[in-house]
């Protein structure tokens, strides 16, 4: 059975030249209804069977039986994600005068999540089914089964109806001491959000970098957090990876600066991670957290059962005000005031807060790239991803394993690698086996070393998503692969 997608009201997509019709994914004209289209969660189990089968994403502690809700990133998934990582880093702060960059402990002085609200606020409805003795967050149960209240639930792990323990608020931090006495005064928390860490950094930053407002910070980093329904496979995870961004504006100028990173945002997604655009729209919040005065989300269509009808947050843009700075100048009693010479004023700055996962735009990548295509009678698996994410940029292939040409492969192969281009290294199988084992992978690009090559020093040069092939002189294919992968 192929997979189908469909969300009503999305334009078609329009089929890429030489490529031949895809299987997945169909927005258009499958003739699902909305209900049946959001239900399918045949693309994330096919997207977990070949990341397990690739390389990319492996259940994490898995000889044990597994640890929910906690992956770990194979071979390709870490290039991948790294690669995602920076293309963030590269387009926020090495493209970019104005913001900086920093890397924050996880640890921080358990008063910082005092004065962020975290230890009062950062809590969900818990609930227990007092049949089966599983735990659920209350909010999410009552939206999804339309009820009222806890009475008129039905566990989703048993089946019961209506026995349930009375609500209780559960903090989302993992809680651990430091040092040897498990006492409340040696308390720390691991993290939840990597921001703290850039504001409690604010005045080191902008004085050390002289930087005059408005101006940015710019982090990646681990966050935990203690949910009670984590799931969907690396989309909501105890354990991921932020890439934020803080930037420090004067107070008035703060609308406009909000409407250009929303922009600049969605902007990134489209056009430097490849996203399609179809598949990419921008949510307003409808109620505002107490610290924002506007938010939004840059959702991605995963489908399934992932977010609001198969549309998934990959990043928030927040107008958080001065609630951060004001809070921590209050519960550290320093000054956090930005000194403006040339105006000779004083104040604390707003923030514009861009928030994305790391891990959920890593998913994006492959959901977005994940196709099937009929060629030849047979199914072919392909991740589309683009040419500058990919993990690997080339297989390299002799035709046959004699004459000189796996000798000469080779050296083509660790020329590569030399220079810094991923490449793999296949004589295992028919050509066509091993084009299709890196089209799956989602390696763009294949070299064959053929007859020719021995008598003429040229290659074929096959790409991934057209499946056409040319030959390039054996000492043009550095310079080939560069111009289409950088």
């Amino acid at each position: 059975m192929a997979l189908r997608l469909c969300v009503s009201g999305l334009p078609p997509l329009a089929p890429a030249a030489n490529i031949p019709a895809l299987k997945i994914p169909d927005f258009h004209g499958t003739g699902l209804d909305a209900a049946q289209a959001m239900a399918d969660t045949e693309l994330m189990d096919k997207l977990v069977s070949l990341a397990k089968r690739r390389g990319y994403v492996f259940q994490s502690s898995e000889i044990y039986g597994g640890a929910a809700s906690v992956w770990d990133y194979g071979p390709l998934g870490v290039e991948l994600k790294r690669n995602v990582k920076e293309a963030w880093w590269k387009s926020m702060v090495h493209e970019r005068d104005d913001v900086e960059g920093l890397d924050a402990a996880i640890l921080m002085h358990p008063r910082v999540w005092e004065a962020s609200g975290h230890v009062e606020n950062f809590t969900d409805p818990l609930v227990e089914c007092l049949n089966c003795h599983r735990r659920f967050r209350e909010d999410t149960l009552l939206s999804e089964q339309g009820a009222g209240d806890v009475a008129g639930l039905q566990c989703p792990s048993c089946g019961t109806r209506g026995k349930w323990t009375e609500p209780r608020q559960f903090n989302l931090m993992f809680k651990t001491f430091k040092g040897p006495a498990e006492d409340s005064a040696e308390i720390v928390y691991l993290r939840p959000e990597t921001a703290q860490g850039i504001y409690v950094n604010f005045l080191n930053v902008q004085q050390s970098a002289r930087q005059k407002v408005p101006f940015g910070i710019a982090q990646i980093g681990k966050a935990f957090r203690n949910e009670i329904t984590p799931g969907n496979f690396t989309f909501r995870t105890l354990e991921f990876e932020q890439m934020e961004m803080q930037f420090f504006v004067k107070p008035g100028s703060d609308e406009e600066w909000f409407e250009r990173w929303r922009e600049k945002r969605l902007a990134w997604h489209r056009e430097v991670i490849g996203l399609d655009p179809a598949r990419i729209r921008y949510a307003p919040h409808e109620k505002l957290a107490h610290y924002a005065s506007a938010a939004g989300d840059v959702e991605f269509f995963f489908g399934g059962s992932i977010g609001d009808e198969g549309w998934g947050e990959i990043e928030g843009i927040h107008n958080r005000t001065d609630y951060d700075l004001k809070r921590h100048q209050e519960y550290s009693g320093k000054r956090l005031e930005y000194i403006d010479p040339a105006a000779n004023e004083r104040y604390v700055p707003y923030i514009i807060e861009t928030s994305a996962g790391a891990d959920r735009v890593t998913l994006a990548v492959l959901a977005n790239a994940y196709r099937e295509e009929e060629v030849e009678g047979e199914t072919r698996v392909v991740l589309g991803i683009k040419p500058t994410l990919a993990p690997i940029k080339t297989g390299v292939f002799p035709l046959v394993k004699k004459d000189g040409m796996p000798e000469r492969a080779g050296q083509i192969h660790e020329a590569l690698r030399a220079r810094g281009i991923p490449s793999f290294y296949d004589e295992s199988g028919a050509i066509g086996r091993r084009y299709r084992r890196q089209d799956e992978a989602g390696t763009p690009f294949g070299i064959t070393i053929d007859g020719e090559t021995m008598e003429n020093g040229t290659v074929t040069v096959r790409e991934r998503d057209t499946m056409t092939q040319a030959r390039i002189g054996q000492d043009q294919v550095e310079a080939y692969l560069q111009e289409r992968i950088r």
